[in-house]
């Protein structure tokens, strides 16, 4: 399925589920990901609630099957956007449950930041997934302050080559070779061999533009003060304790400001939950889509 949006990119969709089930989860990916990241939750949503919920995955612009973007568009405020127009054209109507990981989570609360009376009146849950809401403040690799200066020197400007280097996509040659680096990067202790190459594909289908040009907008963004406003939605916020990109401090920081949500650290884990402790994020989302059938989610009057 795609949506077409006003400046014509194309982004991909995938929607299980009927259109008038009592909640639409969406699911957002990460930095380079694409939809695929989610299968496991994919299949255990329609395993627990069958037809009372309607699922969407998408691919961001410019990642997985979506179309490319242009440089000035590679911004999480135009995510937030893009964001909005999924919510308007797959959940028209009904409670809506944001489920985000990393560059995902932070689409969410951008969002909630530049659309807040649409957001406030849709939404009724939120699952925050190896992300921050403090750009690059807490990310140092697991590594000495000064190492991590060093990385991120070159990371910054990788990105900003990459940036301009349009639709071209990584070649995966390069991409095998480089494995072992991304299992480092992106996973803890354990790392099932389907799952370095499903992040690898994925890796290789996101053009270079989107690898380098997200990177300034995404270390630079603050949303802390709009995650206080939320008010009292069910909420969850998951971290492994191995997590070199969104560390620990990264999902504390969410639950301090947003005191509904419930905080789990997952031990020897990574970057990549959803792989790697899949019954960990199924049962925080089940936890909290019961909690928004029950009744308990759907928006206050006060807050919409």
């Amino acid at each position: 399925m795609e949506l077409r949006l006003p400046d014509d990119v194309r982004l991909h969709v995938t929607v299980t589920g009927p259109a008038d089930a009592e909640v639409t989860v969406i699911m957002l990916h990460g930095w380079t990901l694409d939809g695929r990241s989610w299968h496991r939750q994919l299949t255990d949503l329609r395993d627990r609630f069958g037809n009372r919920v309607r699922v969407v995955a998408y691919d961001a612009r410019g990642h997985g099957r979506s179309s490319c973007l242009t440089l000035r568009d590679a911004t999480l405020a135009q995510l937030g956007d893009d964001l909005a127009a999924v919510v308007d054209e797959f959940a028209p109507s009904g409670p809506v449950v944001l489920v985000g990981h990393s560059m995902g989570g932070m689409t969410v609360m951008e969002y909630a930041h530049r659309h807040p009376d649409r957001f406030a009146a849709r939404t009724a849950g939120l699952v925050f997934v190896s992300t921050t809401a403090e750009g690059h403040t807490h990310t140092a690799y697991g590594l000495s302050p000064r190492i991590t200066r060093l990385i991120r020197l070159a990371e910054t400007t990788g990105a900003g080559v990459l940036a301009r280097c349009g639709g071209w996509r990584p070649p995966y040659a390069l991409l095998r070779a480089l494995r072992p680096s991304i299992r480092w990067m992106l996973f803890g202790d354990r790392c099932d061999p389907a799952d370095i190459r499903l992040v690898t594909s994925a890796v290789a289908h996101a053009t270079l533009r989107s690898i380098g040009g997200f990177r300034a907008s995404i270390g630079a963004q603050h949303r802390l003060e709009t995650l206080a406003a939320l008010g009292g939605l069910p909420a969850a916020a998951l971290v492994g304790d191995r997590d070199r990109l969104t560390p620990p401090p990264c999902a504390e920081s969410i639950a301090a400001a947003l005191p509904t949500a419930e905080l789990t650290v997952c031990p020897g884990a990574g970057h990549m939950l959803m792989m790697e402790r899949p019954d960990v994020v199924n049962a925080a989302v089940a936890g909290v889509l019961r909690r928004v059938l029950a009744g308990t989610g759907t928006p206050s009057p006060a807050a919409a």
